[in-house]
């Protein structure tokens, strides 16, 4: 095999070293996703007596507030696991880390900030 020629794809040990830290990203975003969940089902966790009228409607204001908040980062969560996983299926394909753009490597450094991405950075700036 010449030296000179650019690889298409990453080695299987390459791999394994991305789905490392794949998997650890997911048990992360699990746990986060997990416990954003148990605030949406929880209620009122904070145990607020009903002593003022006037103060409860502004606690319920800000309750729903709260709650959307945390209903929006559960779903980005969610899509970053769904993201995650895509990119375990990539690695099993031996796909993964391949620009669907350019078709050239993404960059390593890239890869280990944002295990997930499917664009290389040219191709990310060619977007805007």
């Amino acid at each position: 095999m010449g030296e000179n020629t650019e690889k298409n794809r990453y080695s299987d040990a390459e791999l394994l070293e991305f789905k490392a830290i794949i998997m650890e990203k997911l048990r992360i975003a699990k746990e986060e996703l997990l416990a954003l969940t148990k605030t949406l089902s929880g209620g009122n966790a904070n145990g607020t007596d009903d002593t003022a009228g006037t103060y409860k409607t502004l606690e319920d204001g800000s309750a729903t507030l709260e709650k959307e908040q945390t209903n929006q980062l559960a779903a980005r969560q969610k899509k970053f696991i769904d993201n995650l996983e895509a990119a375990l299926v990539r690695i099993e394909n031996k796909t993964y880390g391949i620009c669907r753009e350019t078709g050239k490597l993404i960059q390593k450094e890239r890869l280990k900030a944002v295990p997930h991405t499917t664009l290389s950075i040219e191709a990310k700036n060619k977007q805007y």
